[in-house]
């Protein structure tokens, strides 16, 4: 890379909204207030109607019939859609596929599923339409579990992948000391505050406008086009901001824009589809849960020589991005550890459920949580501290032979030590955890845990491809700058970091860099804004943008100047010009006169990376982010109940961008870890219905479970080693692992019933019930 690009990437920030500040979310002064603009608070286009949707009330059957007329003779209905109503493809599969349709046709494959849609002119018409559908099923065999689906030999909705490196059947052979068990992990409801939605307005010729809450405008785009049978340059889609996504929206938005945009044209109306809660959580997919099988051998100081694991997954009915979800719990089955001989497998299995999706970590929290219950055995087998077996394993420097991970990939930016020690160090977790194994000594009924747990969590989309941004910046002749890019807002705070590039490569007040909506009309072809990289791709998009527009001034200047380009100096809203200094928006309106371009489209693409899952074998990642946590729980031995009592946390993220919005993040992904890996559960009945879909029998966390004292602090000696934006590193999902502090605290207060002599084997989640059957177990151990 050269040294221009060196420089802008290290760029040491005089103004105050540069990299590297701390600036508040751009909106958040809106959300206190009540005024930032979501899609149900767009004003409503005349002659709007709205969408009721006719859910399926059989897990898995043939439609022997579907009487719809009693739903169209209802008061206010305009129109009833259903799969003879699609002009292109029935279908919204992300993966292309073609195992998603938009509406079942002659099968239905789970409780909930979308059979019509009803167009009525209020949304309570539409909604109460919907119900007198007359629907006839011939009942065929379902199974709603991960069990249930191992024991009707289910089909997988996509290939599985295999990992593998070295011999793990004759290391676990020849191993001093050999461990097989099974681990349940729960899934998880994204229960973002903003439902789906979608607001369709038709245009001219073939052409529709849709509004979506949506992490990926360029599928909706393409689903809608696939659907209507008309070209992606026809359809133009508009996302500002959503209510929360957390992977939810990366693909459970596309049925919902395709019905709004086909009611659209048909009807030439404008159309808005918006189910509510129980619909919602009814419908979409959630987080997949698993059950891993595992068998590791080690030595009797706890050093792992052998790995052999199952992660067999409930994907729902159809593949949706199960594929990559489930590659990426092998990628981070290993954790932060080094396995000198391993096998792994995933087991992506067909239920008769919603299929489930992207969430937060995208499958990879759950690998991780597998690989600390390894280290978690082998301390309980070897009366030992978990901290030291997990010491024990890290990955090796660079270099030193054990920097090599299950999918061949070297390990070069290994900082896992250096975190966990010095967190071991400010939380005084060695003393801590003497005084709580005092107390456990002593308190017959209360019971204490403490955990010290590492996260390293590889960035990048394991599917190449993904790995590219665009973005566009125009410079008025007035200064001020426009910004647009693929990313997606949905409260993390990523318009604000990548407008602060922008302000720091023209050196000018963030207050001068207007964020605008991302739409599929200024940047095409975009990637999703998941997997962590949204900072990572789009910043460096619009860097490139910028930094186009930038070259120009600077060779224009020298010329109408006629200095040496080494004489012309960018500095806070002003540049200096050999040595005169004249405000940045006298350089633009000089430009302007001049016929310079002032304006440019940015693009970036991840270098580096490759993969070839046929083989196993490749580069994924182009780095690491790293991070610890330390959490110290007491439990209710009587009733299972539990408090989180203090969490520390040291986390890595590079040079960042913002350090307010990346703490903001950890906290955020901390408290939802938590909720997964304790309070949410999801439950499905004997028939196949889901019956927590509803904030009343569906547990997130609240405000009073968070930990009594919680610190957080960024790691102040980390620079990402790649030429990252900034030098920083993605702050998105890694966070979300941290919280498995949690559940080994939990586990180790709920061991201490025992004197710590058996592993509990805790479940995810570890609700109080589930907490409660371990203290029992521990009690009869």
């Amino acid at each position: 890379m050269d040294k221009q690009t060196n420089d802008a990437l290290s760029l040491k920030t005089e103004i105050s909204g540069g990299m590297h500040k701390p600036r508040v979310h751009d909106s958040a002064h809106k959300h206190v207030a009540g005024t930032a603009e979501y899609i149900d608070d767009i004003p409503e286009p005349a002659g709007l109607l709205h969408v009721g949707l006719g859910l399926s009330e059989r897990p898995h059957a043939r439609i022997a019939g579907m009487d719809l007329s009693a739903v169209a003779e209802a008061p206010g209905v305009v129109a009833v859609l259903s799969a003879k109503d699609v002009p292109g493809t029935n279908d919204i599969s992300s993966g292309g596929n073609h195992d998603e349709p938009l509406f079942a046709n002659e099968e239905v494959e789970y409780h909930g599923q979308i059979m019509f849609a009803v167009i009525a002119e209020t949304r309570h018409q539409a909604r109460a339409a919907a119900r007198l559908a007359k629907i006839t099923y011939d009942d065929l065999p379902f199974w709603t579990n991960v069990r249930d689906a191992i024991a009707h030999d289910a089909p997988n909705v996509i290939t599985p992948m295999t990992l593998q490196r070295g011999d793990a059947k004759a290391a676990l052979d020849k191993a001093p000391r050999r461990i097989t068990g099974e681990m349940e992990i729960g899934g998880q409801e994204h229960f973002y505050l903003e439902s789906q939605i979608a607001l369709a307005i038709p245009g001219e010729d073939d052409e529709v406008a849709v509004w979506s809450s949506t992490q990926h405008p360029s599928e909706i785009q393409h689903i809608v086009g696939h659907v209507l049978d008309i070209p992606s340059n026809a359809v133009t889609v508009y996302q500002r901001r959503m209510g929360g996504g957390f992977g939810g929206k990366e693909t459970q938005g596309n049925g919902f824009a395709a019905i709004a945009a086909l009611a659209a044209k048909k009807l030439n109306r404008a159309i808005k589809v918006r189910p509510d809660r129980d619909e919602d959580m009814v419908i979409t997919g959630k987080r997949h849960d698993f059950v891993a099988f595992y068998d590791i051998g080690f030595d009797d100081d706890g050093v792992i020589e052998g790995v052999d694991a199952t992660f067999a997954g409930r994907c729902g009915f159809s593949s949706d991005l199960s594929g990559p979800v489930t590659d990426r719990t092998l990628f981070h089955a290993d954790s932060s550890y080094y396995y000198p001989n391993v096998h792994m497998v995933s087991r992506p299995l067909k239920t008769h459920t919603c299929s489930n999706t992207a969430y937060r970590g995208f499958g990879g929290p759950q690998g991780m949580l597998a690989g600390e219950r390894f280290i978690e055995e082998i301390a309980y087998a070897l009366q030992k501290d978990p901290l030291d077996i997990r010491k024990a394993n890290f990955y090796g420097p660079n270099g030193s032979g054990r920097d090599v991970t299950p999918y061949h990939q070297t390990v070069e930016d290994n900082i896992i030590l250096r975190v966990v020690e010095e967190l071991e160090q400010t939380s005084d977790y060695r003393a801590r955890r003497q005084a709580i194994i005092d107390f456990n000594k002593t308190s017959p009924i209360i019971k204490k845990g403490i955990a010290l747990t590492p996260v390293k969590f590889g960035i990048s989309f394991t599917m190449t491809a993904f790995n590219q941004a665009g973005a566009l910046v125009h410079v008025y002749q007035d200064g001020s700058v426009q910004l647009n890019h693929g990313g997606t807002e949905m409260g993390q705070g990523l318009y604000i970091k990548v407008a602060q590039v922008v302000a720091d490569v023209f050196q000018i007040d963030l207050e001068r860099v207007k964020i605008t909506a991302t739409t599929t009309g200024k940047v095409p072809n975009t990637s999703a804004t998941a997997a962590s990289s949204g900072s990572d791709l789009n910043g460096m998009a619009a860097w490139n943008g910028a930094m186009q527009i930038r070259d120009r001034l600077v060779a224009f200047a020298a010329e109408h100047w006629n200095v040496a380009p080494e004489e012309i100096e960018f500095l806070p809203n002003r540049v200096r010009i050999g040595k005169e200094e004249i405000p940045f928006p006298d350089l633009i309106k000089a430009a302007y006169f001049a016929r310079i371009q002032l304006s440019a489209a940015g693009f970036y693409k991840t270098p580096k990376i490759h993969w070839d899952r046929a083989a196993g074998k490749g580069r994924p990642f182009y780095y690491f982010a790293y991070g610890a946590a330390c959490t110290e729980v007491s439990i209710d031995t009587l009733t299972g109940e539990y408090l989180f009592d203090r969490t520390d946390i040291l986390h890595d993220a590079g040079r960042s961008l913002n350090p307010t919005i990346d703490i903001g993040q950890i906290e955020g992904g901390f408290v939802q870890g938590l909720g997964w890996l304790t309070t949410e559960e999801l439950w499905w009945d004997d028939k196949g219905r889901l019956r927590t879909h509803a904030p009343s029998t569906y547990k997130i966390p609240l405000a009073s479970d968070r930990p009594k004292i919680f610190n957080v602090k960024l790691t102040d000696f980390s620079e990402n080693l790649e030429p990252t934006i900034g030098r920083s590193k993605a702050v998105g999902e890694p966070p979300f692992m941290l919280a498995i502090s949690a559940l080994e605290a939990i586990s180790m207060a709920v061991a201490s019933v025992a004197d710590y002599r058996v592993c509990p084997r805790l479940d995810a989640p570890a609700t109080p019930e589930r907490v409660l059957m371990a203290v029992e177990r521990m009690k009869k151990a």
